[in-house]
């Protein structure tokens, strides 16, 4: 199959979309200037030296990376968004896409039955498959739910089952001795606790959770159904409260309806780049010696990695080798859902999967289709000089979602509040909707969307808790005095590109909330607590992608909450293997 052009569009954006882009996301025009990009910089960031309309943008050099917080890495999230969807020049391999969707990229397959994923090249023909991204992994790979203090829990998601297919807890008169016994029901007891019973009907006593090895069985839960109602149990047996409207870890994302019947599902797609591919093949294959025990960040380190590629029949030459290790995920809506149809914003032809929308409690799946996708979020995460924890961006359509409020600082010192409002049109809000945000509405139970108990399966409301990536009450950096100095950085930033990128360029109509790394480049430790630590987790630490992070958005949130060291790390100053931060790498099979 042929892919279909995918440039050109956006080009008369204002007249197009009209009043669609009256209500879209504004931004501050007013902040101090405490992260720019200058002219001279933007410039050099095209290959031409020129700015232009649809024109290719170089990676950033993550080898001579200034690794000055925090404007540096900032304008590395820029230029790598820019980079990434710039169009693909001939060294890329051609075929009238994107940088991002060129050979130099391979897609990241769901994991299969046995978990494992494989790498998918990118051809000049390929129709690329893309899929509901319905959960968002934690540290050991397992969807996550929050409780109502905000702690993050991970969900168990294949339980040990009895022959009849119901589950098993540990359990029995003698504590020190339980056996496995089968689940008949669970109730609510007394003190928060959770009362399992038995076949008979009998209470199971001291009945825990039977948790796999690693796990904490504080913050690890599973699902049961108290009648109708889910109800979480931790592994101590404790019921826990999760924060509402958390249908329990595959929340599905649906736009407001606009052209069509029925809002437009999201899709995402997962894909590395070809530093990325060979360094996880020459190390899985012991082909890269010794073993590397984090991304590479240096000449020498990538060196190994090249001198692997080459050694390969046919050799593998990077187009882009300096942009070294970078693993980026996109979320996407069909274009016919638009008013604008696409204009004004990145496309791209793909594979999708179809719902039988008749219900409007449970959509059962019919064929994929091939249609054309509108680019609504992007997360680019790269290897850089200093940082193999990697440094963290995130990027979204104007259109997307309302902002909760917040404060920045304008010129002259100024501090200055922007009220929330969801007044106007909006693809994942209704115009002037109130409370509640960011409730899942329905979820992904395999292979069905299933309305959330006392939902139906409806478009949420979705706001952004965290507007530019700071919680509105720590700043989240050592470099900020404030919450308001930290939001300044990313509204100027975002002020002072897209102020020059050449009108019509549908790039101009995305906009970042930051990015995130750790100081020193340790692996992460734990939220920002005001500080200077190795491993604290610093530039904008509490920001999330309204499409991708919808439903784990809170104002402690932050990357480094899922992407952390989880079990493989136990060296503090190193990272044993890049798995705990890439959730890819450990089940990703090797190219060859």
């Amino acid at each position: 199959m042929r892919r279909l052009p995918q440039l050109g569009v956006g080009f008369a954006l204002f007249t197009v979309l009209g009043s669609f882009y009256a209500a879209a996301q504004t931004i501050p025009t007013d902040p101090e200037q405490t992260c720019t990009v200058s002219s001279t910089l933007f410039k050099s960031w095209f290959q031409t030296g020129m700015p232009a309309l649809n024109g290719v943008v170089t990676p950033a050099n993550g080898i001579i990376f200034p690794n000055t917080p925090n404007c540096s890495f900032y304008q590395w999230g820029m230029q790598m968004f820019l980079w990434l969807t710039s169009p693909a020049p001939a060294e890329y391999g051609g075929g009238g896409g994107r940088i991002m969707d060129s050979p130099t990229f391979y897609d990241v397959s769901p994991p299969d039955s046995m978990g494992n994923r494989t790498l998918i090249p990118h051809t000049v023909n390929l129709i690329r498959v893309l899929n509901l991204r319905a959960a968002q992994p934690g540290p050991h790979g397992l969807p996550i739910i929050f409780d109502k203090s905000g702690r993050m829990l991970e969900i168990l998601q294949k339980p040990t089952l009895a022959p009849s297919g119901k589950p098993l807890v540990l359990g029995g008169a003698v504590a020190t001795a339980p056996a496995s016994v089968e689940i008949n029901r669970v109730r609510a007891g007394k003190n928060g606790k959770a009362l399992f019973l038995d076949a008979r009907g009998k209470e199971i006593p001291n009945a825990k959770l039977l948790l796999p090895q690693g796990l904490n069985p504080e913050l690890t839960v599973q699902q049961f159904l108290n009648g109708k109602i889910p109800i979480f149990v931790n592994g101590l047996g404790n019921i826990v409260p999760v924060e509402q409207g958390q249908a329990g870890g595959g929340g599905v994302l649906e736009a407001q309806k606009t052209t069509l019947p029925n809002g437009s599902l999201v899709y995402y797609a997962l894909m590395v780049n070809d530093v990325y591919a060979y360094f996880l093949t020459g190390s899985k294959d012991n082909k890269i010696l010794p073993t590397p025990t984090e991304f590479p960040v240096s000449q020498p380190e990538l060196n190994q990695v090249i001198a692997f590629a080459a050694a390969q029949t046919p050799p593998k030459v990077f187009p882009d080798p300096t942009a070294l290790a970078v693993e980026v995920k996109t979320a996407w809506v069909l274009a016919s859902s638009l008013p604008s149809n696409g204009a004004g914003y990145i496309t791209m032809t793909a594979s999708i999967p179809t719902y039988n929308m008749s219900s409007n409690t449970t959509w059962t799946p019919g064929p994929n289709q091939t249609a054309l996708l509108a680019m609504v979020g992007l997360h680019v995460v790269g290897s850089s000089a200093g940082h193999p924890e990697m440094i963290w961006a995130t990027f979204e359509h104007v259109g997307n979602t309302p902002n909760a409020a917040y404060s920045y600082v304008a010129t002259g010192g100024v501090m200055k509040s922007v009220a929330q409002t969801t007044a106007g049109a909006w693809l994942f809000s209704k115009n002037g909707a109130g409370a509640p945000f960011n409730s899942e509405h329905m979820s992904f139970v395999s292979p069905n969307i299933v309305a959330a108990t006392g939902s139906t399966i409806s478009p949420s409301n979705t706001l952004r808790v965290n507007a530019w990536g700071a919680n509105p009450s720590v700043t989240p950096n050592p470099v900020d005095a404030s919450t308001a100095a930290s939001n300044s950085e990313i509204i100027s930033i975002n002020n002072s590109v897209r102020g020059m990128m050449p009108p019509g360029d549908p790039r101009d109509n995305y906009f970042t909330t930051g990015a995130t790394w750790t100081v020193n480049g340790f692996p992460p430790a734990g939220s920002f607590s005001g500080s200077v630590s190795n491993g604290i987790e610093v530039g904008t630490s509490q920001m999330a992608n309204s499409t991708m992070e919808t439903y784990q958005q809170f104002p402690s949130m932050n990357c480094f909450a899922c992407h952390g060291r989880g079990s493989g790390t136990v060296n503090p100053n190193t990272l044993t293997n890049p798995n705990p931060i890439s959730h890819i790498y450990e089940n990703l099979k090797p190219l060859f």
